[in-house]
């Protein structure tokens, strides 16, 4: 017994030894790698997701915001499978298609970690936690939400199930948006459950928010003439623009078809597009009015100047080209008024080679707007050394290049601003970024003056008139361009215009696309009555006085 007795203090100095000077496989890890390993087997950090800044109308109005939900989540080695009929029938899963999932998790030790029904709503999430399912936890999220849907869906776009921008506004400017996530630490028991909570190791940072340029009600408004009008005329598509001509912010924009972001069950790619930035059209005769611009800064031409159209055609090179009839001897604003071709083609043959396409560039066709949408497209704008007469006298009347409806409205705008080129925004800054001047204000002026008489009697467009507010604009009607050159029946009906005429306000641009309805399918008949209607509510909300009382003011 003394021998034993003797042994005990030898086998405790033996046995401290061999815990904690006798190197084992072990005890050769530093004390740094052993807590590495010991926190590995207990530490868990989990992930904050950061709130997506919200997007709002220039007046407040939501147009995105992120709302809280939950993700139910299991921990498969900790979660018994007979629990899964519960948990299908609580989530509205298919049983057999639960288990057979969880089922195959479970033969994987390391998974520990499986979503089961991502983006849901608080107060079902609550109803799933009565349940007390071992193994069964919720991860925190949040679901974007689109209060205008389908009104705004081109401009602001959507995000995808992680949260991050694929289309729009959301996606260009996804970073700025985003936030930052943080992160939380916990230590956690062999069974997943929460034994301490240690506190952020990062606090997340929110995105910013985004204020637009865009009014919603006019988005509404402009939304809802498009899509009957489309509707109507069966058409293939169209798009609508309208311009602060004060700021150049872009006050609406909509196309058709749409989509409803809030539920993309059904969602085709065709109608994602924003085709007022990313299709590009022959803008037709919308472009006469620049080429009158042209022969008037050409010092060649004034206002009363008089240009012989008889006997209405003419040959350029072995293309002829013909007016609607003819119109014989016409001043410049009656080439515009009748939308003279060959009045036009005169003009641009008369002056220097070259000078059309030059101020096509100066009024932005061929360049990017700066507006930084995805898929923007900057259009087609020839440019040669040697100008042959077939090619300046298309270009002069708007065929051989392309712009897209956004380019053809921010033109319009340096023709409102008295030949001031301004750069259009869609995010509401109060800054007015100018270009310069592109064209003398004497001459805008002029050819603003001009295009009064399309929208009167004997124009192309009378029906772009409005009573209470005089409008200026000018129609457009171009053949599609398809695989063999220009379609016989396939037509693009355009209007941009410009209202008050007196005092610019606003300038918009309707663009229907294929209209079916017989023999009206020209600018003056598809496109013009769906700009009256925009514009003139347009005006109203923006309590732009009428002309009857601005005349009785005045007179006093």
């Amino acid at each position: 017994m003394s021998i034993v007795l003797c042994a005990m203090p030898a086998l405790l100095v033996w046995n401290f030894a061999l815990l904690q000077i006798i190197p084992r496989e072990e005890s050769k890890k530093s004390p740094k790698q052993l807590n590495k390993a010991g926190d590995a087997r207990t530490l868990r950090k989990e992930a904050i997701l950061a709130s997506r800044g919200i997007i709002t109308d220039r007046n407040g109005k939501l147009l995105a915001v992120s709302t809280p939900i939950k993700n139910v989540v299991i921990d498969p080695q900790v979660f018994d499978i007979s629990d899964a009929p519960k948990l299908a029938k609580a989530l509205n899963l298919s049983e057999v298609k639960l288990v057979n999932k969880i089922s195959i998790y479970k033969k994987n030790e390391n998974k520990r970690f499986a979503y089961i029904k991502r983006k849901l709503p608080p107060h079902e999430a609550e109803k799933i936690a009565e349940l007390s399912l071992k193994g069964v936890f919720f991860q925190d999220d949040f679901q974007r939400f689109y209060p205008a849907g389908e009104v705004a869906s081109h401009v602001v776009g959507f995000t995808n199930i992680e949260g991050y921008g694929q289309e729009g506004l959301e996606l260009s400017l996804d970073n700025w948006l985003r936030g930052q996530a943080g992160s939380k630490l916990y230590i956690k028991d062999r069974k997943g459950k929460v034994v301490k909570d240690l506190g952020y190791k990062s606090a997340p940072k929110p995105g910013n928010n985004l204020s637009l340029s865009i009014d919603l009600r006019l988005q509404y408004l402009a939304y809802r003439e498009l899509k009957t009008a489309v509707a109507a005329q069966r058409a293939k598509s169209g798009s609508a623009v309208i311009l602060d001509v004060a700021t150049g912010d872009i006050l609406a924009m909509v196309n058709q078809p749409s989509y409803n972001p809030n539920d993309r069950s059904k969602l085709k790619p065709l109608h994602m597009r924003n085709r007022a930035v990313t299709d590009v059209i022959e803008p037709g005769s919308t472009v006469k009015p620049l080429t009158v611009l042209a022969a008037l800064e050409s010092g060649r031409y004034g206002p009363r100047s008089v240009v012989d159209t008889s006997p209405g055609w003419i040959m350029v090179g072995n293309k002829r080209l013909k007016d609607s009839s003819n119109h014989r001897k016409m001043n410049l604003e009656k080439i515009i008024q009748k939308s003279s071709q060959v009045g036009t083609v005169k003009l641009a043959l008369d002056i220097e080679p070259g000078a059309v396409r030059d101020l096509f560039f100066r009024f932005g066709f061929g360049q990017s707007t700066g507006i930084g949408f995805p898929g923007e497209s900057i259009g087609v704008l020839p440019n040669r050394t040697r100008w042959a007469p077939i090619e300046t006298a298309t270009l002069s009347f708007g065929h051989g290049l392309s712009v897209t409806p956004l380019q053809l409205a921010q033109a319009y705008l340096a023709i409102a601003s008295k030949g001031k080129f301004k750069t259009v925004s869609i995010i509401r800054d109060d800054e007015v970024t100018n270009s310069g001047q592109v064209v003398d204000a004497k001459y805008a002026d002029q050819v603003l003056q001009m295009m009064k008489s399309v929208t009167q009697r004997g124009g192309t467009a009378p029906l772009a008139q409005i009573n209470a507010y005089p409008t200026a604009g000018k129609t457009g009607t171009a053949h599609k361009v398809g695989k063999r050159g220009y379609e016989d029946h396939k037509y693009v009906a355009i209007f941009a215009g410009i209202a008050p005429v007196d005092k610019p306000n606003l300038v918009t641009v309707v663009v229907i696309n294929e209209p079916s309805t017989e023999d009206h399918y020209y600018g003056g008949e598809a496109a013009a009555p769906v700009f009256a209607s925009i514009t003139e509510g347009a005006l109203r909300l923006r309590n732009v006085p009428p002309y009857a009382a601005t005349q009785r003011v005045a007179k006093r």
